[in-house]
């Protein structure tokens, strides 16, 4: 398993990338994973044709997760096979029966989940995923909303479930991510919104702030 999901410690996720210059920018600034956003509704789409044109140039330098919604398996299949991306994650209405065919075919894969309450995060080990992520329940709104939730639920599944990778997103900003990490330990952070100036438009000085803030917390525990 790829030390982004260590459990150990926390790390950084940024998600929502759009062009290959942040991407190669966040190679170098040593974070640990990025996202790019295959849901066309996205204002952050990135459609499969051009990220065919940089994320392969950065497999084994950075995780690539790649982010759908509802999407044809097919499609989700083709990059996974052709190694555009390393990891899929389900930020739709996906359920454990359609994870269960990337599970079966040995694909690393990350699930995301809205929390409303406890009974909307009761079921999580049925997706049998190799990461669980956890949002704010939007309904009908999805990849994201930028609104934080009750961060006491995500340390309860977390105390719960000590063998599964949970992250953390929804509202994590530079403001509050060590707060974050030293509140909630989840495996890792997931931050789109609060690492840009303009969605798809990173700001390298925020995300150079929250991965201190970030291992500063990691180090103090």
């Amino acid at each position: 398993m790829h030390s982004f999901f260590n459990q150990s410690t926390t790390s950084l996720k940024v998600c929502g990338i759009t062009n290959q210059d942040d991407a190669e920018q966040l190679v170098v600034e040593g974070i640990p994973a990025l996202g790019v956003n295959f849901w066309p509704k996205s204002k952050r789409y990135v459609s499969p044709e051009q990220a065919r044109t940089f994320l392969p140039a950065l497999e084994g330098k950075i995780l690539r997760v790649g982010v759908f919604v509802n999407a044809d398996p097919i499609a989700v299949f083709g990059l996974l096979s052709h190694g555009v991306i390393d990891v899929a994650q389900f930020h739709g209405d996906e359920t454990p029966e359609y994870c269960s065919i990337f599970g079966s075919e040995g694909y690393p894969f990350i699930r995301a989940l809205g929390v409303k309450n406890a009974e909307s995060i009761a079921n999580i080990l049925d997706y049998k995923a190799t990461a669980i992520l956890l949002d704010a329940h939007a309904p009908g709104v999805y990849g994201g909303t930028g609104d934080t939730f009750d961060w006491n639920l995500a340390k309860k599944v977390i105390d719960d479930n000590p063998e599964l990778p949970i992250l953390l997103a929804g509202g994590i900003t530079l403001e509050n991510a060590e707060q974050a990490t030293r509140v909630v330990r989840p495996a890792g952070l997931d931050l789109a919104s609060g690492s840009e100036s303009a969605p798809g438009i990173k700001d390298f000085d925020k995300i150079r702030a929250i991965q201190a803030a970030i291992q500063s917390a990691n180090s103090s525990t």
